[in-house]
């Protein structure tokens, strides 16, 4: 397997990708439409081909590649089945693996930061989007999330994978770029440690996180795959700013 790891540091995006090393193909997780070019520019310097690009979720801080790497490169869209988006051209379900070339990725549903949400295991590695973070886990308090089904999506699926899976989580603030199901179990302050469901439910719920500030924005142009709304105030148009001045965008 062909693997990198990219970072968007903007929204502190990681997108991953993942290829064949037999036959070239290559896939795409949470791409980011501000990195479009970066992206397009490893691909070709490792003489892969984008065949897909798949989405853990419906992202609320910035706006998903997927569509304009399609117009680009001809890839196809691959989003969670039940958000029943038109533009998909690759509904994910639970349990359903999605090959390529000699790649097999098995998606688990890890619904609670949203209802739709989805991690990828691939090999190794399992890339677990928002539901778990190193040291931490996304938020519960918009699209449909709820910290309890966030817990028993990482106490009982997540972390029902073997302790050495390597976790490559969606976002992080902090530089750090890798941890382990071993590790996320002993030490993670909100979800490991034998924490219970009733002790993380009352931390989710006195966090009093801040309205979320691209939401309004994000959500709308990630249901269509990735389109960058005309209307952004001048404080965020850097969201979508290298892909609105791309001559080839």
């Amino acid at each position: 397997m062909i693997f990198r790891q990219l970072f968007e540091p903007l929204s502190s995006t990681y997108t991953y990708l993942i290829a064949c090393e037999h036959t070239g193909q290559a896939l795409l997780i949470d791409p980011v439409v501000n990195s479009l070019e970066r992206d397009l520019a490893v691909l070709h310097e490792l003489g892969l081909t984008l065949a897909l690009t798949l989405d853990t979720h419906i992202h609320a801080d910035h706006i998903t590649g997927a569509r304009h790497l399609k117009e680009r490169v001809g890839s196809r869209i691959g989003m969670p089945a039940l958000e029943r988006l038109p533009c998909t051209d690759l509904g994910i379900e639970h349990e359903q693996l999605v090959t390529l070339g000699s790649l097999s990725i098995r998606p688990l549903h890890t619904p609670g930061h949203t209802d739709g949400h989805f991690a990828y295991v691939a090999g190794e590695r399992v890339f677990t989007g928002d539901a778990l973070l190193i040291d931490g886990c996304g938020r519960t308090d918009f699209q449909n999330g709820s910290a309890a089904v966030l817990y028993r999506s990482v106490t009982q699926t997540l972390f029902a994978l073997p302790e050495e899976q390597l976790v490559y989580p969606g976002h992080d603030y902090q530089g750090r770029r890798v941890s382990s199901i071993g590790q996320e179990k002993a030490r993670n302050p909100r979800l490991g440690q034998g924490r219970s469901q009733a002790e993380f439910e009352a931390l989710m719920a006195g966090l009093n996180l801040p309205y979320p500030k691209f939401i309004d924005h994000a959500v709308p142009g990630n249901r269509q795959c990735g389109v960058c709304p005309t209307d952004l105030p001048e404080q965020l148009q850097a969201y979508c700013h290298r892909m609105t001045e791309s001559t080839q965008g």
